[in-house]
């Protein structure tokens, strides 16, 4: 076979290829070997595997090539594939020749170990190990998923503005900056313009990036993350839930079918993930919580909001994600429909995840008093010019509807087991980084 005729496939598809000799693109990950033998690991962007470089099965130069390569220095290899038992992946390449690309010296990532701090300022090149790259392959998953399930629902994609000249949550903290010669800040949320989405083609869904100024360092905040934001016309918070359960299953099952390699390589129980899709989620009321929680030696009051302890002891006493419906009308946004019974609370929910991941989903059934909307918007202590066009959705043919967010970052966390929220997403904005 001459070089012209040896194909030329990417790791992955290594399982197609047993017994032919094919030639790779990739990256030298680490290498070791005797003076006989030499174990090249590779990878290509779509999966790791083993090259082997015999010393009496090759030319010279090939060998004394295989020797002197450093850590990520780019390569062709061309070799015959086998089948490997030992490994993970199950398949390596014995190696005939190498063709180096581009040399790499002095990688600053070495085998040895790491401070967290060390590998996110090295975050973009962090991201060709094995932990970032598992974990954002679930991540991309998970986006595909998304706009799968929606739009087999009958939702169309929304894309609302980044730069809001307004706060839709009212509370928290927002990043400002200068819209010639005005205020303006990047987006809290998209849910207030799905809303009106939502009156023009009944079901939308907004995905994209949302800004929090919180000066929060826990391991479950980031100050930009990716939000999906579905909002429904003619539909109750009850059919929401239902929505949203089915909506949560379908993503971890999609992981589950997609990224069996990743979630190996993560160490991630796999049927523990699929426990998670058995539904429906049990729903407590925010009264009943409160209960369980001062049974079980909380310190906690009603009317309070419950912080990671207290999401973290619900989610795992029910073993599974659990809804935390009708929450105090004090601690949720203005927007949230009013109980048909009770003052005190409003029609909402928060999805909270086990194994401590906490709040992965909140929403709620919207209202649609025009005058309880204004009021609740001075009550708040928000401009009435700012929110006109809002107000305006209840004037003309306003209907029953509902919506949710879920926090993709948080849903990463949720999936691969990560302990902390910066794993995912690839060049993390906290506090104290937004570099690189």
């Amino acid at each position: 076979m001459t070089e012209t005729e040896i194909p030329t496939i990417q790791i992955i598809d290594a399982k197609d290829y047993v017994g032919q000799t094919v030639r790779i693109g990739g990256w030298l990950r680490q290498k070791r070997g005797s003076g006989k033998i030499a174990f090249l690991q590779l990878r290509d962007g779509t999966a790791f595997f083993q090259g082997v470089v015999v010393k009496a099965d090759v030319p010279e130069n090939v060998f004394e090539t295989a020797k002197e390569l450093k850590q990520e220095t780019s390569l062709y290899v061309t070799g015959e594939i086998h089948e490997d038992s030992r490994s993970s992946f199950g398949y390596e390449m014995a190696v005939s020749d190498i063709q180096v690309i581009g040399a790499s010296q002095d990688y600053p990532i070495t085998p040895k170990g790491h401070g967290t701090e060390f590998l996110f300022d090295e975050r973009h090149l962090y991201l060709r190990h094995i932990k970032p790259f598992a974990t954002l392959k679930i991540r991309n998953t998970l986006i595909a998923a998304t706009y799968e399930f929606f739009n087999q629902e009958g939702f169309i994609k929304l894309d609302a503005p980044l730069l809001t000249g307004s706060a839709p949550e009212g509370t928290t903290e927002l990043f400002e900056t200068d819209y010639f010669g005005q205020s303006a800040f990047l987006s809290q949320t998209g849910q207030l313009y799905a809303e009106a989405g939502a009156m023009a083609f009944g079901k939308v869904f907004t995905f994209g990036p949302a800004f929090r100024a919180e000066k929060s360092k826990t391991r479950r905040h980031l100050t930009e993350f990716w939000m999906v934001e579905p909002e429904m016309a003619f539909m109750d918070q009850e059919a929401s839930l239902a929505l949203q359960e089915r909506y949560i299953a379908f993503l971890i099952n999609k992981v589950l079918e997609q990224n069996d390699q990743e979630l190996d390589l993560l160490k991630r129980d796999k049927d523990l993930l699929r426990s998670y899709t058995q539904l429906p989620f049990p729903r407590v009321s925010y009264d009943d919580a409160i209960q369980l929680l001062q049974d079980n030696d909380f310190d906690v009051q009603w009317g309070v909001d419950f912080g990671s302890p207290e999401e973290t002891f619900l989610a795992n006493h029910f073993s599974k994600p659990v809804f935390i419906t009708n929450y105090p009308k004090e601690i949720k946004a203005f927007y949230m429909k009013r109980h048909p019974s009770r003052d005190d609370v409003v029609i909402c929910a928060d999805l909270l995840a086990p194994e401590g991941y906490g709040e992965i989903i909140g929403g709620s059934e919207r209202d649609t008093d025009y005058d309880y909307l204004k009021a609740r918007i001075e009550e708040e202590g928000l401009s009435l010019d700012e929110y006109g066009w809002y107000l305006d959705l209840r004037k003309y043919g306003s209907v029953p509807h509902s919506g949710f967010g879920l926090g993709l970052e948080r849903m990463v966390t949720f999936v691969t087991g990560e302990d902390h929220i910066r794993e995912a997403i690839p060049f993390p904005r906290m506090m104290h980084r937004i570099r690189p």
